[in-house]
């Protein structure tokens, strides 16, 4: 029976703990800006860790896009994507296509191993459409019958196309700004007693 009991206590010591606690923290990809329509591939990645601020490895993380309103799709095509954290107790997702639906939305984020969870969100945007998008698809096919039509007068190609490759790149656009709120002027009534 003594050796039973020294046996247990050996499996006891050596057996891993379990994960108690979880802990998520978005490390990059927060806060990005995604065009309409646009297929990005801008990391999203979480730290996983356990109650002690130790990485926790093999920990299932899913990410939840919304069913409406601005959001989008993953790799899969899915609204949900599930990655694995490495030694480091980090997870990433790499492919994201955005909807056609302007403003902010959040990407739910939850963490299990054993029976520990934990969940975060990280918020992202749509950019507002540039005013031009539509016009520029004209635009570009006006370039193209311009470049057919001038093809006969080679300098004046030539100076299409170097007019056209020193445009600049549009800057894209910032997050749209929380809305303001106004209390008013504040009155101040004086009376004789």
């Amino acid at each position: 029976m003594r050796k039973l009991g020294s046996i247990w206590l050996a499996w006891a010591l050596a057996a891993p703990a379990q994960v108690a606690i979880l802990q998520i923290q978005v490390v990059e990809g927060e806060g990005a800006v995604h065009q309409p329509g646009s297929h990005s591939s801008r990391p999203l990645t979480v730290d996983v860790t356990d109650e002690t601020g130790k990485p926790v490895a093999g920990a299932a993380v899913s990410f939840h896009l919304p069913e409406e309103g601005p959001g989008g799709t993953f790799a899969s095509g899915l609204r949900t994507d599930v990655a694995t954290t490495d030694s480091r107790g980090r997870a990433t997702i790499h492919t994201f296509q955005a909807n056609r639906n302007p403003g902010r939305f959040q990407i739910r984020i939850v963490a299990s191993k054993e029976q520990a969870r934990a969940g975060t969100v990280s918020f992202q945007y749509i950019a507002e459409p540039k005013p031009g998008s539509v016009a520029s698809a004209s635009t570009s096919h006006s370039k193209r019958w311009l470049v057919i039509g001038a093809a006969a007068g080679g300098g004046a190609l030539a100076a299409l196309l170097a007019g056209h490759a020193s445009s600049s790149p549009t800057p894209v656009a910032p997050p749209p700004a929380p809305p303001a709120f106004n209390i008013g002027n504040p009155a101040i009534t004086v009376v004789k007693p």
